[in-house]
């Protein structure tokens, strides 16, 4: 990685986990739409899987806001 890469790694992560998720999104728009189509099948068999194992009671869930605070809390310490 460059030094300006890592940079701007830095600063990216010292943002919100929500400004995080919307510059992620942004970044992916950039790419060509093949690439983008891809992820985006990716991405759905990732979040079916997740309901699939969520209904089998494979996986636990936690309210949005609950695991956002979590987050914030781990940035702050």
């Amino acid at each position: 990685m460059t030094p300006q890469s890592e940079k701007v790694l830095a600063d990216a992560l010292a943002l919100s986990p929500a400004e995080r998720a919307a510059l992620v999104e942004d970044i992916l728009s950039s790419l060509d739409s093949s690439s983008r189509e891809t992820l985006d099948a990716l991405w759905a068999k990732e979040a079916e899987d997740r309901i699939d194992a969520y209904e089998r009671g494979e996986m636990r869930s936690a309210p949005a806001q609950e695991v956002f605070a979590r987050l914030d809390r781990r940035q702050d310490a």
